[in-house]
């Protein structure tokens, strides 16, 4: 073997083993909502701080993704919008109509993460947007809690969070009351399981 060659095989053997030593690339992993255990609930303000309106919608779907790798993930939900439940069925008839969630001309509420933030390994915030009414506005859920693990009932993996969001309902065209001093804040709470499909 000629020193060329030498070098040539050397070479081959150098980035052989510089490919061998790079991390390997985790797969996307892809997550599908589980609506049996996924609850999105927000909380309203009635009558300027005399109390507060709490409600929950009883039918969602979507699909969650997470890039662990790379630090992110996309989340896209929608919900039933006439699925509004406040326990209380006149107030849920209020709310269904037009002057607030108009379900007939909106029968769906939209939310699709485009990207995540990390923190220590674990998504800690959702950068995304919110269509409501027809109008499409930033808003981002905080994760205050979550967790992946087996779920030994279905024998699949299972990916869990808490998170909350703010805005105003005024913002998406819901004025409902506002000339009445009602307050535009609402929180949004979500209580979500996805079930990996992989």
């Amino acid at each position: 073997m000629n020193l060329k060659q030498k070098s040539w095989g050397a070479a081959l053997v150098l980035a052989a083993a510089q490919f061998a030593a790079l991390p390997a690339q985790a797969a996307v992993e892809h997550y599908m909502v589980d609506p049996g255990h996924t609850y999105p609930s927000f909380e309203a303000d009635h009558m300027g701080g005399l109390s507060l309106w709490r409600g929950k919608f009883e039918k969602s779907s979507g699909t969650v993704t997470l890039d662990r790798a790379a630090k992110t993930g996309t989340v896209d939900i929608t919900i039933q919008s006439e699925s509004l439940n406040f326990g209380n069925a006149k107030m849920n008839e209020r709310a269904r109509s037009a002057d607030m969630f108009n379900v007939e001309k909106y029968p769906t509420i939209h939310y699709v993460g485009k990207s995540m933030r990390f923190e220590n390994g674990q998504p800690v915030e959702v950068i995304g947007e919110l269509t409501l009414l027809g109008v499409t506005k930033p808003v981002n859920l905080k994760i205050n809690q979550f967790l992946c693990k087996m779920n030994t009932f279905i024998k699949r993996m299972a990916c869990g969070a808490d998170a909350e969001a703010h805005f105003n309902r005024g913002d998406f065209g819901m004025t409902y009351a506002l000339d009445k001093g009602f307050k535009p804040e609402v929180k949004v709470l979500i209580s979500i399981e996805a079930v990996q499909q992989d």
